[in-house]
């Protein structure tokens, strides 16, 4: 679905998508069955074979998700995401799973720092964050002083970071708006959430804000009760880059489907044989690798790196002819969550509107378009390999 409503290629110059690129995906923990997972992925959608490179930096966890709690299986869920979602639009892409010991800031930096360190992505993936709100001391704080520090590194490597903007609205878990690190770093792109909508052959008809709080845009209903709605909020650390207007960086800086109701299938093998099979998937946990895949794509496309990319998003943007010609433009929805919603915190919110927004950023792409204007010698195909 997702090839079609956001005319993303299946081949470039006569090879698939990717070719000749890395994604670096980090996580915590892993997954005892990525590989199988990916397989069986590939076989039900017809999806050339690949070969995950998974690394552990800092050594394998045992996987042992009683002993755990539900943190290990979490996580389990959101690496088989992430990984089917990569190759799903960059089939042609290598993907280097590198594996944190542990979720914490310390066993992150140092996953991403291998990574930055091996050169293992052009361009890395990070489907996980903390409001800012709940970081000791702010940009005071060591390990997001680490972390930029690294990322940083990465932009000058010609390496391009991608964070999930959050999936509990512009408050992210507080009563009041709240930037998730590290989407929130100016050298990350933040992707905010939609629903998406389409028609006949899966061709984009309409997006709206994600926002299963809020009746009005909640797709079909809301039949099963809310799962979440995007971030986009004002940092309290970073202050806005030249490319941004006012006085703090914003996220989200653009969007892509993030709707459990409108979602993507995704595999899980480690279930036990009773569970295992495929389930719906959403959350911005899922635009954060797709647009790293659809930047893997121009990467490939265009024979050279970007970098820091959100500067090239925000000059595209800036061009009424290529922005209409780039992204999908979302007008309708906002990410605040009300008064007695079970299972989320009540906090205000910001409205999507014309052009850049908090909630959906710049929009969610035109894959084609980006491609016309970032790599416009390039053959596209469309046909499924």
């Amino acid at each position: 679905m997702f090839h079609t409503a956001y005319q993303v290629p299946w081949t470039v110059n006569g090879q698939l998508a990717g070719t000749g690129t890395q994604v670096a995906i980090i996580d915590a923990y892993g997954s005892p069955t990525v590989q199988q997972d990916l397989n069986m992925y590939d076989t039900t959608f017809g999806l050339p074979a690949t070969t995950v490179n998974v690394l552990y930096p800092e050594g394998k966890v045992p996987y042992s998700p009683i002993a755990e709690g539900s943190l290990q299986a979490n996580w389990a869920e959101e690496t088989s995401l992430d990984v089917q979602t990569v190759h799903d639009l960059a089939p042609g892409a290598t993907i280097n799973l590198v594996v944190a010991n542990s979720p914490s800031g310390n066993d992150i930096n140092n996953a991403i720092q291998y990574a930055v360190s091996n050169h293992l992505g052009n361009v890395i993936s990070m489907s996980f964050g903390a409001p800012e709100a709940a970081i000791a001391g702010g940009g005071n704080n060591l390990q997001v002083q680490q972390a930029d520090s690294i990322f940083q590194q990465a932009s000058s490597k010609g390496i391009s970071l991608f964070a999930s903007s959050g999936d509990s609205g512009a408050g992210n878990g507080y009563t009041y708006p709240n930037a998730l690190f590290p989407a929130s770093d100016p050298q990350v792109v933040a992707t905010g959430g939609t629903n998406l909508f389409v028609s006949g052959g899966n061709t984009w008809q309409s997006e709206t804000t994600w926002n299963d709080t809020y009746p009005a845009t909640c797709p079909f209903g809301c039949t099963y009760g809310p799962f979440g709605a995007t971030g986009g909020a004002p940092s309290a650390i970073f202050t806005a880059p030249k490319w941004q207007s006012g006085e703090m960086r914003t996220t989200s800086d653009v969007a892509f489907n993030a709707s459990v109701y409108t979602g993507t299938m995704i595999y899980l093998g480690f279930l036990g044989s009773s569970q295992n099979g495929f389930y719906f998937f959403g959350g911005t946990s899922e635009s954060a690798p797709s647009w790293a895949a659809i930047t893997a794509d121009l990467v490939g496309a265009r024979g050279a790196n970007f970098g820091q990319f959100a500067p090239v998003l925000y000059r595209l943007a800036s061009n009424p002819k290529t922005y209409a010609q780039d992204f999908h433009d979302i007008t309708v929805g906002n990410n605040a969550i009300a008064d007695g919603v079970p299972g989320f915190t009540a906090s205000p919110g910001f409205n999507a509107g014309t052009g850049y927004d908090l909630p959906t950023g710049l929009g969610s792409p035109i894959v084609s378009g980006l491609l016309a204007s970032l790599a416009p010698l390039a053959k596209l195909g469309y046909q499924a390999p």
